[in-house]
């Protein structure tokens, strides 16, 4: 007889499962407090600013930057490489995993998303929800208020322009805007002299 999977284990599979478990609840929980540590962090405390980060985002580098407030559902499905920035009000949903390669800056009210709901509305009366991956390559840079939707995947060396909405995965070197986001790659002759 296959054993019974926990909602976290149906969380992280992808599968419909229940946001109010309490194992959840628990976890998020502590990211939430984790979280309004370090936005309530005196500027320029250094020790404390580097302990809130390193507990809240255990899977991140170390050299990672942010500049509260910042928001989150559990952190620890938050994968981020060297050099990653995130400037003031951003939000990540991390109900899946957010893989965040090197080098990649984010502007302010960024907002990326895992979680989502199904359409039906019987199944949402339930409080069941889902979630999708989403995977950024090196080198992007994301303008202020752009936002990421469940399931994207997003190239190297992108960059995603103020407000855009990213519904759909976006190609290596690709300039994106508008809602919904599309290719706009601008002749821009340092991006041409690089490739």
């Amino acid at each position: 007889m296959t054993a019974m999977k926990s909602e976290k284990e149906k969380m992280l599979a992808g599968e419909l499962y229940n946001a109010a478990d309490p194992v959840l609840a628990q976890e998020q929980k502590k990211a939430r407090a984790l979280a309004h540590r370090l936005n309530c962090t005196e500027y320029g405390n250094q020790a404390s600013y580097r302990e809130i980060i390193d507990a809240l985002l255990p899977n991140a580098a170390p050299d990672i930057t942010i500049e509260p407030p910042f928001y989150c559902d559990y952190g620890y499905n938050i994968f981020a490489g060297t050099k990653v920035f995130f400037n003031f009000n951003c939000a990540l949903l991390d109900v899946m995993p957010i893989k965040i390669g090197a080098n990649v800056m984010f502007g302010p009210n960024v907002q990326i998303y895992t979680a989502t709901h199904t359409t039906d509305a019987e199944t949402r009366r339930q409080g069941l929800e889902y979630a999708k991956p989403i995977r950024i390559g090196d080198d992007c840079w994301f303008g202020g208020g752009a936002i990421v939707l469940p399931g994207v995947t997003i190239g190297d060396r992108c960059v995603i322009g103020a407000g855009a909405v990213v519904t759909r995965d976006i190609p290596a070197d690709a300039v994106v805007a508008g809602n919904p986001a599309r290719v706009i790659n601008p002749d821009d002759p340092q991006r041409a002299s690089k490739k």
